[in-house]
């Protein structure tokens, strides 16, 4: 078993004694693309890291929960995470739409609010508005509508192009523009990492927090943890490493190597946390 690193910052060290001294009130939660899963350029194809089911249900039983905070459906990250009927995982929770929507693994069961009538709108002028846009293809997540450009043969210029033409058709149509790798995800406003996170630590009484993440998308976690911090809950902000997003390597305590990093200090800590 690999030791676990040293954070960079005190804020990060202190997060992560007080993680590893009182575990059963500790908070993991984590992204799902490109921190427990490897990103793929079709992401109907991602899947959890071979390790990281072992790895969570190791450590989930030592916490007072493992949540799981992504922009897929609940149901959908539930699937590509292996996460239902797992013995060892009934402290998790899968926070969809970016805490819209709930999957408890103790009643198997999802909660989520009516489609923003804003979704359909998009849904349907989104194909006329990328006819002549060659690789860009489009991911239909319920709540949310994604444009990806990874299959692209200039997945960055093709990212570029579509930024103004797709922030004007959400903004027409009540959405907000969420940036991330190679994807433009248009979704109803008033919900992100930070709030979903925030909320989940009110709501089970954390008295720690570790945040890990990859994206854009997850800077208002970080920013949720660093708030928390300020008021006296200590946390942990955990970067999975990649060359395509340098923003949160920047404001990171730790950094590792991708998924396969993120699993190993799951591992770490769950060996650490008795």
């Amino acid at each position: 078993m690999e030791p676990l690193p040293t954070p960079a910052t005190r804020p990060g060290r202190d997060g992560l004694a007080a993680i590893l001294a009182r575990p059963a009130r500790a908070l993991v939660a984590l992204d799902f693309d490109g921190t427990l899963a490897p990103i793929v350029p079709d992401p109907e194809k991602a899947r959890a890291h071979p390790d990281a089911l072992p790895a969570l249900t190791a450590l989930a039983p030592k916490v007072a929960a493992v949540a799981v905070i992504t922009g897929r459906p609940a149901d959908v990250a539930v699937r590509y995470g292996g996460f239902a009927a797992v013995p060892g995982l009934e402290h998790l929770v899968v926070l969809g739409h970016y805490g819209a929507e709930r999957w408890d693994a103790v009643t198997g069961e999802v909660t989520a609010p009516d489609p923003h009538p804003g979704v359909a709108a998009v849904r349907a002028e989104l194909p006329g508005l990328l006819e002549s846009t060659q690789g860009a293809w489009i991911e239909d997540k319920g709540h949310a509508v994604a444009v990806h450009t990874r299959r692209a043969a200039d997945p960055q210029g093709t990212f570029d192009a579509l930024r103004e033409p797709l922030t004007d058709l959400a903004t027409r149509n009540g959405l907000i523009v969420e940036p991330g790798r190679m994807v433009l995800e248009l979704r109803p406003p008033g919900m992100d990492k930070g709030v979903a996170l925030s909320e989940y630590v009110r709501e089970l009484g954390a008295e720690s927090v570790l945040y890990a993440g990859d994206d854009l998308g997850d800077l208002p976690a970080y920013a949720a943890v660093d708030k928390l911090r300020s008021d006296g809950t200590p946390g942990l902000l955990v970067c999975s490493g990649s060359e395509e997003v340098t923003e949160l390597s920047k404001r990171a305590d730790v950094v590792v190597d991708g998924p396969e990093g993120v699993v190993r200090l799951l591992q770490a800590i769950a060996a650490q946390a008795g």
